[in-house]
């Protein structure tokens, strides 16, 4: 209470490091130290008029209040903002000009009804924590994952998303990744380029999500791993490999491979009995199965490849897609894999005399 006294007796807002005592000399240098601006928990509809200059403004916490919108020209005057706290509000959208935000590091804007990320979002390239739970998102922009490289920490947990964008699989700094309750039905290709990927929670898509895909056995750093309460019959055998998981969890599935019993022995016994599997009779169905991925991403270790957008680079007659290795160029799927390349191979061609040999003139 004497918290929120003092905000009303300020005009409604407390500025930390601002002074206001105009044309002293004094506090000239404090108007250039960094600021927050906190305006949390007013139960505002809307912002008022701010007369003060928001270019050093490097943290606006606009929390706990009642903002179904926030005015374009207010965020486009926040060039120094670092960190913008705009949960537990009305928002419906966020504001396009959130674009010019270019310093912003941390944006939260869990428990709104936001049904649609702006797709300007992706030029705030020095993102690193995103955090939009409890909305009505349906989706992620597509190509999110292509500019924002450097976010390390994802969570959109408890709204409507049926798929990740592919492009999930760029972002090489990930640590963490939360999309418990929602509608998943499967997981993007590529996830086995998140070589820095810790945490990864999928729980909570009941029904929805009855696979995991092979290449979740190669996130190399993985610790924790929870698919609770999901659909799921089959852990896939690759999971033996990781071996820095600590914490899993699979409660509430159907699941068959590994049998439940298997599961609740341990991690130990469960990664036995998977790398069992894995080095069984369905080894080599498996290892025919990869060589594609492989060959498609150009990468046998998450560690050995650097982010890219989809480039044009060309192998042959065929251009690939995808991500780049630094000191490795592969053979491209499509072009090994064609009547012509294997004609090439055949006995006929390899034993036959050469045309320009002499025999031929």
């Amino acid at each position: 209470m004497r918290d929120m006294g003092e905000k009303r007796r300020h005009g409604g807002h407390h500025v930390h490091g601002v002074g206001f005592g105009v044309g002293h000399a004094e506090h000239d240098e404090k108007h250039r130290e960094p600021k927050k601006l906190d305006m949390s928990g007013m139960s505002m509809d809307t912002i008022p008029h701010l007369s003060m200059p928001l270019g050093n403004i490097t943290t606006l916490d606009l929390s706990n209040n009642n903002l179904q919108s926030i005015p374009e020209s207010i965020i486009a005057r926040l060039l120094n903002v670092v960190v913008l706290d705009v949960r537990s509000n009305q928002l419906k959208s966020l504001p396009n000009s959130i674009g010019c935000l270019s310093k912003l590091k941390v944006l939260n804007v869990s428990g709104n009804l936001i049904q649609e990320l702006p797709a300007t979002i992706e030029e705030c390239r020095t993102l690193e924590e995103l955090n939009a739970n409890f909305n009505q998102l349906t989706k992620l922009p597509d190509t999110l994952g292509f500019e924002l490289h450097g976010l390390r920490r994802l969570s959109v947990n408890s709204n409507k998303i049926a798929y990740l964008p592919s492009s999930t699989s760029h972002m090489m700094a990930l640590r963490s990744l939360d999309a418990r309750l929602n509608c998943l039905r499967e997981l993007p290709d590529g996830l086995e380029n998140l070589g820095n990927l810790e945490a990864l929670n999928v729980s909570q898509n009941f029904q929805y999500l009855r696979d995991l895909p092979y290449g979740i056995g190669l996130l190399v750093s993985l610790r924790e791993l929870d698919v609770s309460y999901n659909a799921i019959t089959a852990l896939p055998d690759s999971m033996g490999c990781l071996t820095k998981l600590a914490r899993f969890s699979a409660a509430g599935n159907p699941l068959v491979c590994p049998p439940m019993d298997v599961v609740e022995q341990g991690l130990e016994t469960m990664r036995a009995y998977l790398t069992a599997r894995m080095n069984g009779a369905g080894k080599e169905r498996k290892k025919k199965g990869w060589v594609p991925k492989l060959i498609k991403y150009s990468t046998f270790s998450a560690g050995m490849m650097t982010p890219g957008r989809a480039t044009n680079k060309v192998h042959g007659n065929a251009a690939t897609e995808g991500l780049l290795m630094s000191d490795y160029r592969s053979l491209d799927g499509g072009a090994v894999a064609s009547p012509g390349f294997l004609s090439m191979l055949s006995p006929r061609r390899l034993f036959s005399p050469r045309r320009n040999s002499p025999k031929h003139h």
